[in-house]
């Protein structure tokens, strides 16, 4: 079985590149050769590498950027997957794809389930619910994994950014009512590598067990269990991390952090459907430390 994996230098696509190993042979794309902003480079790459599995990370997620960059990011994150669905359709290949909590306005007082209506309030939003919209209405066998939060060792996140003003600063203020979970990537990577295991990968399978795609077809929603604030996540990151001098983190208010993008109040994602189907996951205080030692 043939694995097209997109976004290699990415957060999650460089921890795929591992989860993946042994379940097929992995053809792993950067930027450079397959730039998701050419709508004609996505289709050269992947007619070159004839894949039946695309799983595809790579996204548009300078979430501030894009509310000046909405062509850009509509053509990342919304157009280049619907090319992607095209083409996995001429191959009878399956898709894999990853979008976020941000299709939800927040409103909502507890955890999103799948069946929630969508309503993002920012462009970030809006053009990964177009790619979630266009794989689904291809009809090819997909799975389409929301997560949120995500974070890592490597790359631009809140982790990284938490330890560096940790070392230059001696107080940080952090919004405390924006509601969400923390998810390491490599519980996304994981978790993933599972699924496709789960799904017949690995098994000397030439191609697609389509009816058991086609039975297990759908969005899901994949993050780490439990919830907090990215006052909660910073004050987490500052305690567990092994320095001598540790900053004041100081609770603001939304208001008192302006940004470009509005963000959700509430994205907290209900992950039960994925539990129930494929496998548990853990909770984000249990992985952060993972990731953090």
């Amino acid at each position: 079985m043939r694995i097209l994996l997109t976004g290699r230098t990415g957060q999650v696509g460089y921890e795929l590149e591992r989860s993946l190993q042994g379940l097929g042979e992995i053809v792993t794309l950067d930027r450079a050769q397959m730039d998701l902003a050419d709508l004609d480079s996505v289709r050269e790459a992947i007619r070159n590498v004839r894949p039946h599995l695309i799983v595809n990370p790579a996204a548009y997620t300078a979430v501030d950027k894009a509310e000046s960059e909405a062509e850009l990011a509509l053509r990342i994150n919304g157009e280049a997957p619907a090319v992607m669905a095209e083409e996995a359709s001429k191959l009878g290949a399956a898709m894999i794809h990853f979008s976020t909590d941000y299709v939800f306005d927040g409103r909502k007082s507890g955890a999103y389930s799948e069946e929630d209506p969508t309503c993002p309030i920012n462009v970030y939003g809006r053009s990964k619910l177009a790619g979630e919209q266009a794989i689904q209405a291809s009809g090819i066998p997909h799975l389409i994994f929301r997560t949120s939060w995500v974070y890592g060792m490597r790359g631009k996140n809140f982790l990284l950014t938490v330890r560096r003003l940790a070392e230059e600063r001696d107080e940080l203020r952090i919004v405390v009512d924006q509601h969400g979970t923390p998810t390491w990537c490599r519980t996304i990577s994981d978790a993933t590598a599972h699924v496709v295991a789960f799904l017949g990968a690995g098994k000397r399978l030439v191609g697609l067990d389509q009816d058991l795609w086609r039975e297990k077809s759908g969005l899901y929603h994949l993050a780490a269990q439990g919830q907090t604030t990215w006052h909660g996540f910073a004050q987490t990151i500052v305690a567990h991390w092994s320095v001598n001098r540790k900053p004041v983190v100081t609770p603001i208010a939304t208001q008192e952090y302006p940004l470009p993008a509005r963000r959700p109040v509430n994205s907290v994602l209900s992950c039960e459907r994925f539990v129930n189907t494929f496998c548990g996951l853990p909770d984000w205080r249990g992985a952060l430390r993972l990731c953090m030692e």
